[in-house]
């Protein structure tokens, strides 16, 4: 049989899938979340953030999370920082992997973190620095690099492809070990997703570079199609499309891990994840999180009876 290939899922329902829910889960929710997820091939799990409490009060336990994150084999535990405190303390935890995120639009910069794009960058020259200057355990972190709001804003609209490139070759030539390129506000459309990730991986060249949509107009999983086409092999999705940016009005989630998942499949490639374990856990965080909106077409229809022959099909 002709080996498939790989392709990255990173589940981000931990982080992005809870930041706006109402119900508050328990420490080991989310553990028992990540145990299972990794027991379905779901290994990079995006498992908190590390924000004041006070902001995101789900968050609180970021710490204790990720700890013990730490302690489920195989599971490749990351978190989000949006600050130089915030990425010392993911480090001080032990997370291997870090992400920052900054905004490409200014002005949803300043809503989301209450400073300039130009300083958040500054902030990120820090981290790397930091990093750099701790011992080989902290060297030895990876620091990925997120770029928001990069196919429009809802608060100042467009978004230059030349802002969002520079951003690219900034936060590159600031030491990023990685690059995600972020749909933050569901603007984005298939062509647009085409023509800046070609773009974008002709700068990056063999540094890792990751995809994160939203599917707040519906296309979502068209946008992934079209960044596969442009060679991206790495995607960001949510648990049953949980999620959202605060600042986009109406917003729907992100991208379904389920249904990302049956797509690339579908489309011969080989994600490790089986979407029947992943149903199974989707049932049992809708029970914890009561009166959330959950979506997903395989949940609601179930895979056909022809997906068992996806092995055929191979890119």
């Amino acid at each position: 049989m002709t080996t498939r290939e790989k392709v990255q899922v990173r589940e981000v329902g931990l982080r992005d899938g809870l930041q706006m829910v109402q119900t508050i889960l328990s420490t080991e929710q989310k553990l028992e979340w990540c145990r299972r997820m990794v027991d379905a091939g779901s290994v990079e799990i995006e498992v908190t953030s590390f924000v004041p409490p006070k902001i995101v009060p789900q968050f609180a336990d970021a710490a204790e999370v990720a700890r013990g994150a730490l302690e489920i084999p195989n599971l490749h535990a990351a978190a989000l920082v949006p600050n130089l405190k915030g990425a010392q303390r993911a480090i001080e935890v032990g997370l291997r992997k870090v992400h920052y995120v900054l905004s490409a639009s200014n002005e949803h910069n300043l809503k989301n973190v209450r400073r300039t794009t130009a300083e958040s960058v500054e902030d990120f020259r820090r981290i790397v620095v930091e990093r750099d200057a701790g011992g080989s355990t902290s060297r030895s972190v990876t620091l990925g690099a997120g770029v928001a709001t990069a196919f429009g804003c809802t608060i100042s609209g467009r978004v230059e492809e030349s802002t969002v490139l520079g951003l690219v070759e900034t936060l590159l030539e600031a030491g990023a070990d990685e690059i995600t390129i972020a749909d933050t506000v569901g603007y984005a459309n298939p062509g647009q997703v085409r023509a800046l990730m070609r773009k974008v991986l002709a700068i990056t060249k063999d540094v890792p570079v990751a995809c994160h949509f939203h599917d707040t107009r519906g296309l979502g999983l068209a946008n992934v199609v079209a960044a596969l086409d442009a060679g991206v092999r790495s995607f960001d999705s949510s648990l049953g499309g949980l999620g959202g940016c605060p600042f986009a009005p109406n917003a729907t989630g992100n991208i379904n891990t389920e249904d990302t998942v049956f797509l690339l499949e579908s489309e011969g490639l080989d994600t490790g994840i089986d979407i029947n374990a992943l149903l199974a856990i989707r049932e049992t965080i809708a029970g914890w999180l009561p009166g959330e909106p959950f979506t997903g077409a395989i949940a609601r229809a179930g895979l056909p009876k022809t997906f068992d022959l996806r092995e055929a099909v191979v890119a």
